[in-house]
């Protein structure tokens, strides 16, 4: 008897460690059905301040408007103070910003998607965006509430990319065979990928609504997956120098890093001069971001941006 007993429980280990390991596989391995060549990893860079000054007056003017950027972001009820920061501060620097929430809060106007699975949310929310917008906008950024954004910046890091190609940018990273963007940086998508995108969202076979057998994947993973379907694979995006422009981590602990590793070359060593996004801020962060970024000024320095990024009609922005 304890014989039997012994050979079931190892039968249903090994049949779990099988499982597992089939799972595992699967995700790592997907979407090479559909390649016909291998992908290497790309870093795309910011475009060259001196081709920008080049541009006549009116070119720059027509690039100003052209840019059409849709915020994404996703929120539940116990994020109300830091979603309260964000629709405060740099939301207000989108063409359009909107939330969208686990649930009904009746203290603040969102999209409520009526989950509380992360990958689902994505999903609602991506193909909500691109159902009612896909023709008002060319470029979708999707970020956390704990992140503050430069949306200037990342309309002029998009400046010379074209949006009918299929763009997924934002901070990759590699996980096994799979390359993909973190959601911690935010989530960068062109139209173009977001048509791909919706294409395959009512394909369970290349896009499911749950990730994994055993171990669940992460929402950020999950979107990677479904967009190697596609052809569409992550890019991480970088300035001139090579530094990371979307950023996962926050300007405190940038410089605190910073100051350990570089101690003679604290701000060489931290940041991009023009990077696009920070994470893990706390409400009051945000503000101090955005009183930094937006509202302090040197007397007397003038700015020589070849190229002013207008804000949308009826804006609050700052």
């Amino acid at each position: 008897m304890l014989s039997e007993s012994s050979s079931f429980l190892k039968g249903v280990m090994l049949g779990s460690i099988f499982c597992a390991l089939i799972t595992m596989l699967g995700h790592i391995r997907i979407g090479h059905g559909n390649r016909t060549h291998h992908h290497e990893h790309h870093h795309l860079q910011a475009p060259n301040k001196d081709d920008i000054s080049k541009i006549s007056e009116a070119e720059r003017m027509e690039l100003s408007k052209s840019f059409r950027v849709y915020c994404i972001v996703l929120v539940k009820p116990k994020d109300v103070s830091l979603w309260a920061a964000v629709k405060e501060t740099w939301t207000k620097h989108c063409d359009k910003a909107e939330f969208f929430s686990s649930e009904n809060v009746k203290v603040f106007e969102s999209v409520n998607v009526d989950t509380n699975d992360m990958w689902l949310m994505m999903r609602k929310a991506y193909k909500y965006a691109f159902d009612k917008y896909r023709d008002q906008y060319n470029w979708f950024f999707l970020a956390r509430p704990s992140t503050f954004a430069v949306i200037e910046n990342l309309k002029y890091f998009l400046l010379k990319k074209d949006p009918s190609q299929p763009f997924y940018l934002g901070h990759s990273v590699k996980s096994g065979d799979l390359d993909y963007v973190s959601v911690d940086g935010g989530i960068v998508l062109s139209i173009e990928s977001m048509k791909r995108l919706n294409s395959l969202l009512s394909v369970p076979e290349k896009c499911p609504e749950q990730g994994g057998m055993i171990w669940k994947l992460s929402e950020d993973k999950q979107l990677a997956i479904c967009l190697k379907y596609a052809g569409v694979f992550a890019e991480n995006a970088e300035d001139a120098y090579g530094k990371d422009v979307f950023n996962t981590k926050s300007v405190g602990l940038f410089i605190k890093e910073a100051m350990t590793n570089h101690p003679n070359q604290v701000v060489e060593g931290c940041c991009s001069d023009m990077a696009v996004t920070f994470n893990g801020l706390s409400p009051n962060q945000m503000h101090v971001m955005m009183y930094g970024v937006y509202r302090l000024r040197a007397f007397g320095h003038v700015f020589n941006d070849a190229l002013v990024f207008l804000p949308p009609n009826g804006s609050e922005n700052d």
